[in-house]
């Protein structure tokens, strides 16, 4: 299956290492494996390493079990001069039973750098499917969003300085 660039899918098989104390995957492990794609999707479609800035609206749908196939659907969103929004969907497949849930979501910020770490550019998004205009959009008002929140956290930090 040929994906564009900007898109990426991984499937893992989850394994006994990867269960919490109730026997469910960890939550930490999932979180490794999101920053995993993320940094893959972003570095394939920046075409330069990359750093995570951010971690927005991580939810936990559904717990995921030992010996299920789960599958991370990450997608450019949105790109500014050196950053890019990656949305992912995580889906776990019970193999014997044949169901797929959606069971997780989250979005990531990366930043491109270059050999000195140094913010670099990259490459404009240029959403041409209704699924990535919308994604697009959405990603533009979380930023929104997250501006929003920093000006106000720097407001009150400052108020305690």
């Amino acid at each position: 299956m040929e994906l564009p660039a900007h898109q990426l899918s991984m499937t893992v098989l989850m394994t006994p290492d990867m269960a919490n104390f109730s026997g469910n995957v960890h939550g930490g492990a999932v979180l490794k494996l999101l920053d995993q794609v993320a940094y893959a999707c972003a570095s394939r479609y920046a075409g330069r390493y990359v750093v995570t800035v951010s971690v927005d609206q991580v939810m936990f749908l559904q717990p995921i079990h030992v010996g299920e196939l789960v599958t991370f659907l990450a997608s450019i969103n949105h790109t500014g001069t050196s950053s890019m929004e990656v949305g992912i969907k995580v889906v776990a497949e019970n193999i014997r039973g044949h169901s797929v849930r959606h069971v997780n979501s989250c979005f990531f910020t990366m930043v491109a750098v270059d050999d000195d770490r140094k913010p670099a550019p990259v490459p404009a998004l240029h959403p041409d499917s209704v699924d990535g205009k919308r994604r697009f959009e959405q990603a533009v008002l979380r930023k929104k969003l997250r501006q929003e929140l920093a000006s106000k956290f720097a407001s009150i930090k400052a108020s305690y300085e």
